[in-house]
């Protein structure tokens, strides 16, 4: 039985604590949370025999194998930093960081400790996942030649001012995504080696971006356009189109849900083939499930299509160069 303990009682917290409920593997015993009243009815609702009103008390509770970090991403290296002193395995929610300050302290705190990590970019659980890459990594596509990106949702008035905006809200779906497509089809030094252009929008809500458009140009020539926004929607596309034919998704890839989930292949000149997988789990369960396994296999790192500690890094470097070209393109 891997015991869990919350940090924060949002949302995504609350999705998290359903997916531990429905596992005979896991156990939610302690949360943690700024609000009282908030803290109270989460841990009443999910029947949490411990609440604290300090992240650290989370991490030094001996009940506590897996601490799950459902904070604002701006609070991450600090939640993580504590849960790593303390020995404890950590599955944090994306993005990782909003800087890359922040991402390498959480990498240096990972590393020094060996405790078992990974980021919580959920959607990657899922077989759905695991179909797609073994498509790509196949080479039934050919050389691949372009990746078009799209993720859009009406979100502009609940998230967080402190977030840095859209590219790590909702960008870091495309572009993990896109950073899975050049591991499985094109080696693992394909992604790094990159030119990119990118502009955007700010929000006149926070100032922060609330669009973001990159197009990026690999060494070996794959061109691919991302976008992300978080001000309209909801909306979702990804293409992957090679020499010898392309790959649609059919349902959104970044929130595969219970049920069928499916993209088309379509080899140029032949029947479309359409690709569905079957299942009684979400993402969120799937996740649950993996860090369960990885735990009790005694692993660090979650295997793929799960991000490695890497390719967390990886991901948030681009995140960043997409951010700050995007800034210094409509600030001028």
């Amino acid at each position: 039985m891997l015991r869990w303990g919350f940090l924060g009682t949002s949302f995504i917290s609350h999705t998290m604590a359903k997916a531990v409920a429905k596992s005979a593997g896991s156990k939610l015993v302690a949360v943690s949370g700024r609000d009282p009243a908030r803290l109270d009815a989460f841990a009443t609702q999910y029947e949490v025999p411990k609440r604290y009103d300090t992240l650290d008390a989370v991490a030094e509770d001996a009940d506590v194998d897996v601490v799950y970090v459902g904070l604002p991403n701006n609070l991450h290296a600090q939640a993580v930093i504590g849960a790593a002193a303390r020995g404890k395995a950590v599955l944090c929610e994306k993005s990782l960081a909003t800087n890359m300050d922040d991402a390498r302290a959480i990498a240096q705190a990972v590393t020094e400790t060996g405790i078992f990590f990974v980021e919580g970019l959920m959607y990657l659980s899922h077989p759905i996942i695991a179909a797609f890459g073994e498509v790509i990594e196949s080479g039934r596509l050919g050389r691949l030649r372009t990746v078009s990106a799209t993720y859009a949702a009406d979100i502009w008035d609940v998230v967080n001012p402190h977030g840095n905006g859209t590219i790590f809200n909702l960008g870091c779906y495309p572009a993990s995504l896109l950073h899975y497509v050049l591991k499985m089809g094109c080696g693992d030094t394909a992604f790094p080696r990159r030119q990119v252009q990118a502009t955007g929008n700010r929000s006149a809500k926070d100032g922060n971006l609330c669009d973001a458009t990159a197009i990026l140009r690999f060494d070996n020539g794959l061109i691919a356009g991302l976008t992300s926004t978080d001000s309209f929607g909801m909306s979702y596309e990804f293409t992957v189109r090679g020499e010898l034919g392309s790959l649609r998704f059919l349902t959104n890839p970044w929130l595969p849900a219970a049920g069928d989930n499916s993209f088309e292949i379509e080899l140029y000149g032949h029947p479309v083939e359409r690709v569905t997988r079957s299942s009684r789990y979400d993402a969120f369960d799937y996740q649950v499930q993996l860090v369960e396994a990885a735990i009790g296999n005694g692993h660090r790192e979650a295997p793929l299509p799960s991000p490695s500690l890497a390719d967390s890094l990886r991901i948030m470097s681009f995140l960043t160069e997409w951010q700050d070209l995007a800034e210094r393109a409509i600030d001028g």
